[in-house]
């Protein structure tokens, strides 16, 4: 799994932190790990650092290792009756990393999450191309993922959970580009396009 300390500690050490690497690392599997998760999990979480790592190949980012840092922790909080989960995530990157000017761009890029929009940081577009990602997945992953999803919503009536989330997809399918960088708009623009369509289509059903 690219979720295994393996992978985190040289990131933390590239860093210099002087905290406890891996006491962070265990706090952050048992939060993607809570009960109420469904999507916001180990899954998501790695599935977002393999497409960093695609992305990362290709080249193109400035700062590779606060992004990475930043798809960390971007979800490290999450409750779908919550407004503050990116904030909340990005407090607890600025608490694990140090109030230095790297945690505060990791925070920054992690609020990024929350809009899906960029900033003026010049690695904004590929953490956002990132977190967006499961779109442009396989059929049957996309089908899993709007599962996943209603399963956090539970707490929502069908109707209105129906109506709601076809408005936030919609939203996504309306923009000019849903994948901002050439990387992954030339790879996934039209897959994630067909499966919007679709997931509108059956919410609407």
């Amino acid at each position: 799994m690219r979720t295994a300390q393996e992978h985190w500690l040289p990131l933390w050490q590239r860093f210099g932190f002087t905290g406890d690497g891996v006491e962070w690392h265990h706090k952050l599997i048992d939060d993607y790990s809570e009960s109420q998760r469904a999507y916001h999990t180990l899954q998501h979480l790695n599935e977002c650092l393999m497409r960093f790592d695609d992305a990362k190949a290709g080249g193109g980012m400035t700062r590779p290792d606060l992004i990475e840092m930043a798809m960390w922790f971007h979800d490290a909080v999450y409750d779908s009756k919550s407004s503050q989960n990116e904030a909340l995530s990005a407090q607890m990157a600025v608490d694990a990393l140090g109030e230095t000017d790297a945690a505060r761009e990791v925070a920054r890029l992690i609020m990024l999450t929350k809009s899906h929009k960029t900033g003026e940081g010049p690695d904004d577009a590929w953490i956002i191309d990132i977190d967006l990602g499961i779109f442009a997945q396989s059929a049957e992953r996309v089908a899993e993922y709007e599962r996943q999803i209603r399963a956090e919503y539970t707490w929502v009536p069908e109707a209105v959970y129906r109506e709601k989330r076809a408005e936030a997809l919609e939203a996504f399918l309306k923009r000019e580009r849903i994948y901002q960088t050439e990387f992954f708009h030339q790879r996934d623009e039209a897959t994630a396009r067909c499966h919007l369509a679709l997931l509108i289509e059956q919410l609407s059903a």
